[in-house]
């Protein structure tokens, strides 16, 4: 009984080793596709590899940053900056942001969410939520939702989704600002 066990034991082992080695290549490869096509959508016009010429700064708070560089015939025309909303209504909020080198926003993608279909998630299925953040600077824009005192856009009903990266893009534009100058 016991020698049958193991045996099945060692054989899930093998398996689940041999499906990890398989799967891990293809994994990473559409992880990278992700992140360029977040790229492309949100940094302005570029001819370098943006995934490939990566920096990471260390903020006041001790906390590090990933910054990816689009550059133009090698001069450096804007940075995207990966921020994570911790208080979505459900949980982390992974957004990819775009900022020009006079520091307006020219994008902003949602990586991954959990929030509610129909209410939260309407950042990604209202085509002019996330546009509306384009060429928005720290200075032009009050950083808040309408219903705080802000210019942005809350929904009905789910008013925490809106704040929440709404904060996190304000976030990204103050990262840029400090370290992209």
């Amino acid at each position: 009984m016991v020698a049958a066990l193991m045996a099945v034991c060692i054989a899930g082992a093998v398996v689940l080793a041999w499906s990890d080695r398989i799967t891990s290549g293809p994994i990473a490869e559409q992880k990278r596709r992700e992140v360029v096509r977040s790229l492309t959508a949100v940094l302005p016009p570029h001819n370098n590899a943006p995934d490939q010429d990566m920096s990471t700064v260390v903020l006041d708070d001790g906390t590090e940053q990933t910054l990816y560089l689009a550059r133009m015939e090698g001069q450096w025309v804007g940075t995207a900056v990966p921020v994570t909303a911790p208080d979505g209504y459900s949980g982390n909020i992974d957004l990819m942001v775009g900022v020009d080198r006079n520091g307006r926003l020219t994008g902003v993608v949602v990586l991954s969410h959990a929030e509610t279909p129909g209410l939260g998630d309407k950042m990604i299925t209202d085509e002019e939520w996330l546009p509306a953040f384009r060429g928005r600077t720290l200075e032009n824009a009050r950083w808040a939702v309408k219903k705080d005192g802000g210019d942005f856009d809350q929904f009905t009903g789910a008013t925490i989704t809106p704040r929440a990266v709404v904060n996190a893009v304000r976030h990204a534009l103050e990262v840029c600002e400090k370290v992209c100058r």
